[in-house]
């Protein structure tokens, strides 16, 4: 009983094939893939990268190479091997009959670690979504036997069904099922935005890399719960929390899923309604872990999200996160300015830089405090200083109304309505 509970406890061990690198002298470790694994609790037995990349029909890479990674996976004797890289599902079957074990592709692990972490009713059924769409064109390698069958009986007309299409059928039906319940969760979600645009609280989203502090950003600056854990999608529901702010006036802000470099599509097609907050926020706050070796690309790929989702064209803030952890020598702060000029340092941990963009926030969303007179028969410019901004002071005097008026730079309204406020301005 004691061996067999060991054994249940015993971790998955895995050997990790990496591509090879895009341009000679690169570092060629998938630092990502190990983080992925790392998520799942599995430990690594080896890694092994590869010099090159054949297309060959059997295995992707030469046979080969191929025969020497499944020797080095019974030598170590692995649980799965894990490729760095996609592998289709006749590859995949390929492999498996090879190596003898388990072999899967880091679109498997993300779908893994995506299906551990949904916890809302909308996450499970994103993630149930992309899992029959990702398992479809796979059914085939469950089966050793095809020719199975169910339904028929001699001497009937037609000899059934395979399994396979069975199964096929099947999953085909809870595609369809999961779609429409997912229809009425987005619908539920686009009832509850409307009720938050109809208070006219401006809004962000905090979007960025995987673990890049997103969540700990969210929770420094409205002292909210949101789970935090150093490992990748450790949250995937995204949390609306309110930001109070000075004369009573506050912001939503938004975390949303981490993004990945190439995340699956259908995980992108599954959360587009979660990744909708970011498309509709009024400024962007890009997170990104300054102390990463890797930032910009991890930049390059938010943006290839943000395109994918619309949201490209969205005014954004780069803010550099974790700067507590990077020893800033001239080097690597001529290396982020150049790279991110425009960025803003913060450190979630000690809380520095979290002020002065709590101020930039006031200033871009709801605005400075501006002067104004109005005539008082210009009653069209008064209605669209109440719709647009924050009025903190008015008083009705022989030259005209005056007022003092918050407006900020989010949205084509608010600009709209600054330029046409522009020539009232108290000199």
């Amino acid at each position: 009983m004691i061996e067999l509970q060991e054994e249940n406890e015993k971790a998955v061990t895995c050997l990790l094939v990496g591509k090879p690198p895009k341009n000679k002298g690169d570092i060629a470790y998938p630092y990502e893939l190990h983080g992925l694994v790392h998520t799942l609790d599995m430990e690594i037995a080896d890694v092994v990268i590869l010099s090159r990349m054949e297309p060959t029909p059997a295995y992707g890479i030469g046979s080969g190479k191929a025969r020497e990674i499944a020797t080095i996976a019974k030598a170590k004797d692995v649980d799965c091997i894990i490729f760095d890289f996609e592998i289709d599902p006749t590859k995949q079957r390929n492999w498996e009959k090879l190596a003898e074990v388990p072999c899967f592709d880091r679109q498997e692990v993300i779908l893994r670690i995506f299906a551990s972490r949904a916890r809302t009713k909308e996450a499970v059924l994103q993630v149930q979504l992309a899992q029959y769409i990702y398992s479809l064109p796979r059914l085939a390698h469950m089966y050793g036997d095809l020719a199975r069958q169910r339904g028929g009986s001699y001497g009937s007309k037609g000899s059934g069904e395979t399994q396979l299409e069975l199964d096929r059928r099947q999953i085909e039906a809870k595609i369809d099922q999961v779609k429409k319940e997912l229809a009425k969760v987005v619908k539920e979600r686009a009832t509850q935005r409307k009720k938050r645009e109809r208070l006219k609280e401006p809004s962000c989203a905090l979007v960025g890399y995987t673990n890049a502090g997103k969540s700990s950003l969210l929770n420094a600056l409205t002292n909210a719960d949101v789970l935090v854990e150093n490992k990748l999608f450790a949250t995937l529901d995204p949390t609306t929390r309110k930001l109070e702010l000075k004369n009573g006036r506050s912001l939503l802000l938004t975390d949303t899923v981490g993004f990945i470099s190439n995340l699956p599509h259908s995980l992108v097609d599954a959360f587009k309604s979660t990744l909708e907050e970011a498309k509709m926020a009024d400024l962007l706050l890009i997170v990104i872990d300054a102390s990463d070796i890797d930032a910009e690309k991890q930049y390059e790929t938010v943006l290839k999200v943000l395109e994918e989702i619309g949201a490209k064209d969205k005014p954004h803030l780069i803010l550099l996160n974790k700067i507590d952890k990077v020893s800033i020598s001239e080097v690597d702060e001529a290396r982020l300015q150049k790279a991110f000029p425009d960025a803003r340092y913060i450190s979630t941990k000690t809380k520095n830089g979290l002020q002065d963009l709590v101020d930039y926030l006031i200033e871009y969303l709801i605005g400075t405090p501006k002067d104004y007179i109005i005539p008082a028969t210009a009653q069209d410019m008064l209605n669209l200083a109440r719709q647009n901004g924050c009025i903190e002071k008015e008083e009705w005097l022989e030259d005209g109304v005056h007022l003092s008026l918050r407006i900020g730079n989010a949205g084509n309204n608010a600009k709209r309505a600054l330029a046409l406020l522009e020539p009232y301005l108290e000199k």
